[in-house]
C-alpha cells in the first residue's frame, strides 16, 4: 500500500518529510495529488507526527491558510501503535472521505458542505483538478522520490536495531 506514495526527506533529515498523497477513490478528491509535510517529533512514535497539506485542499477540517489538519487521532488519541502507514493509508483517506463540518478549520467549506452538499462536492472536484495541475507543472520536484521508503521512517530506531 505505501508503495503508492512518493516521499522525500527535507534537508536530509529523517524528521521532516514531504509525501505525495493521492485522493481516495470514489470521493470528490479522486485524481488529486497533494504534497503533505510530515514532521516527526523526537519522541515519535509515542507522540504524533505533525501533518499538514503544503498545497491547497478545500476541506472543512484543513486550514485554508497553513494546511493544518484537524484530526482527533493526530491531535488527541494518538498511540505508539500507530505509524505513518496508518496516517497515509487510513487516517488521511478517512478524513477526505468523511469530513466533519461540525468541527471546522475552514468555515467556508463547512458551511457549503452543510447547506449545499452537491455544490460542495463539485467545488472539491474542480479545485482538486486545478490543484493537481498546479502540482504537476508549477511546484518544484520533491527531489529523488523514494518509493516505499516510508517504512524506513515509520519504524522507531529501536525496532531497526539502531
Amino acid at each position: 500500500m505505501m508503495a503508492d506514495h512518493d516521499l522525500a526527506l527535507v534537508d536530509d533529515s529523517l524528521r521532516t518529510l514531504h509525501v505525495l498523497f493521492k485522493g481516495p477513490r470514489d470521493s470528490p478528491y479522486e485524481g488529486g495529488v497533494w504534497k503533505v509535510r510530515v514532521e516527526l517529533p523526537d519522541s515519535y512514535p509515542h507522540k504524533s507526527p505533525s501533518v499538514g497539506f503544503a498545497n491547497h485542499i478545500f476541506h472543512p477540517n484543513v486550514c485554508p491558510l497553513g494546511g493544518a489538519v484537524c484530526l482527533d487521532v493526530l491531535n488527541q488519541t494518538w498511540s505508539a501503535m500507530y505509524d505513518l502507514v496508518n496516517v497515509f493509508d487510513v487516517f488521511l483517506p478517512q478524513l477526505l472521505l468523511y469530513p466533519n463540518p461540525e468541527d471546522p478549520l475552514n468555515d467556508d467549506a463547512a458551511r457549503m458542505m452543510r447547506a449545499e452538499p452537491a455544490r460542495y462536492a463539485e467545488k472539491v472536484r474542480e479545485l482538486t483538478r486545478a490543484t493537481h495541475a498546479v502540482l504537476e507543472y508549477v511546484l518544484p520536484p520533491l527531489g529523488v522520490a523514494l518509493r516505499g521508503a516510508l517504512a524506513a521512517v515509520m519504524v522507531p530506531p529501536r525496532r531497526l536495531g539502531l
